[in-house]
């Protein structure tokens, strides 16, 4: 059996989780609401130690991937409605800079204009230096994707580091040319 998908989920207070017939998990908390459809082969449930458990009808291989899959999900969005999801970005490099103006994030990247990103609904910009950027949200999917589509502008480069990278992300260095 799956390791992940046979740990049962904690509701923590203040969390309501409901499914409907075909298999559409709903979860509401105090910083917002998740929706997501599952694949109607797993089983989810409420049990009496106000627990959610997903199960599986048999060992098929697809069947022992979307148990541990759909548990993990369903974890991911009680976590996302009750603490939320950040990433941290960092801006190395001469001029570059970031700032949040309305729902747009608009960086200096070294190119002769700046990049200007919209905020997708649920996800928010924060940048407490010019150098950093933080992404929040409830949706872990979400701000990921946010975070993943911001870095793409300049990944970091291993000759001066210059890029935007995450928090906490090594960079493998390369050595430059020699002069002779």
């Amino acid at each position: 059996m799956s390791r992940v998908g046979k740990a049962p989920i904690a509701i923590p207070n203040g969390v309501t989780f409901t499914v409907s017939d075909d298999n559409v998990v709903t979860v509401k908390g105090p910083k917002g609401q998740l929706e997501k459809a599952f694949n109607n082969r797993m089983n989810i449930e409420k049990n009496e130690n106000n627990e959610i458990v997903v199960t599986r009808p048999s060992d098929l291989k697809e069947d022992r991937a979307l148990h541990g899959l759909t548990r993990a999900l369903i974890n991911n969005m009680v976590v996302g409605v009750t603490a939320g999801y950040q990433k941290n970005l960092e801006l190395n490099g001469v001029g570059y800079r970031a700032s949040v103006q309305g729902n747009k994030l608009v960086m200096n990247l070294g190119y002769s204009h700046p990049v200007e990103i919209v905020v997708l609904e649920g996800v928010t910009f924060e940048t407490p230096a010019p150098t950093k950027v933080i992404v929040k949200g409830i949706d872990k999917e979400k701000v990921g994707d946010m975070a993943a589509d911001i870095r793409k502008w300049r990944k970091p480069e291993p000759y001066l580091g210059k890029g935007i990278k995450f928090e906490g992300e090594q960079i493998r260095r390369k050595v430059g040319k020699t002069g002779k």
